[in-house]
């Protein structure tokens, strides 16, 4: 390090001790009423016990998604953003070109029967809708499942199949090729058509693509530009509330 790179150093560590100071002085300013933000250790990726996930090099997950333990994630899949996969009782497989959209829940558990546990298996070009929550079932390829759906244990939901937004499919149900299930419980609606058979799979290439963009965008520092737009963007934002 040169003599600028060291002036450099100190004058970085000087400002850093002084705002840790004034942050322990204003701690004791507020007394009885501080509260203590904690710096975030998130990880996206994380083990559990010896299993470790397993994500294609390819597939993109985004940095607020949480995938834990026993889990394999394929090529040209996307976790997007708040997704939690949890495989710490048992596996989660999710095959190629497969998304799951934003804060959906995949997890296992063991059912009522001594032994018996249920993996989460889901196939390839799979779409899962924002907000969805699927617990130990089977999602076979070119199968949808609707925002906010929910799957208990033992759920199978077959090829080009089709859960709709909302539904609550009960435990070992399993919903067959070319059929929408509604409601709560789960009931058969209707026979898909051939449009919206197209549709999944049509769904399941888009997202690949905007995954791509995503993953991209990700990998880019925040320059100074960026950020000064950010700031200038909220400065804007305030006045017009002020006003």
């Amino acid at each position: 390090m040169g003599t600028l790179g060291r002036a450099a150093y100190t004058v970085g560590f000087w400002i850093r001790e002084t705002g840790q100071a004034m942050d322990r002085l204003g701690s004791r300013l507020q007394g009885n009423n501080l509260f203590k933000q904690q710096l975030s250790r998130h990880r996206t990726l994380m083990n559990v016990f010896d299993k470790a996930p397993v994500v294609a090099k390819d597939a993109f997950v985004a940095p607020s998604a949480s995938i834990t333990g026993d889990i394999h994630v394929g090529s040209g899949s996307s976790i997007w953003y708040g997704c939690v996969l949890r495989g710490d009782v048992n596996s989660i497989s999710i095959g190629s070109g497969t998304n799951i959209q934003d804060h959906s829940l995949v997890h296992v558990a063991k059912s009522n029967l001594p032994g018996k546990v249920h993996p989460a298996v889901i196939g390839d070009n799979v779409t899962v809708g924002h907000s969805a929550i699927l617990h130990g079932c089977v999602v076979e390829d070119e199968a949808f499942v609707g925002m906010k759906a929910t799957l208990l244990d033992g759920v199978v939901v077959e090829k080009h199949a089709m859960v709709a937004a909302g539904a609550l499919v009960r435990q070992d149900t399993r919903i067959p090729s070319g059929e929408v299930w509604a409601g709560n419980p789960a009931k058969f609606l209707r026979k898909l058509t051939d449009k919206e058979i197209a549709f999944i799979a049509e769904s399941a290439a888009n997202y690949k693509s905007l995954a791509q963009v995503h993953a991209t965008q990700n990998a880019k520092p925040l320059d100074d530009t960026d950020f000064l737009k950010v700031i200038q963007k909220k400065a804007n934002e305030s006045k017009t509330l002020i006003q």
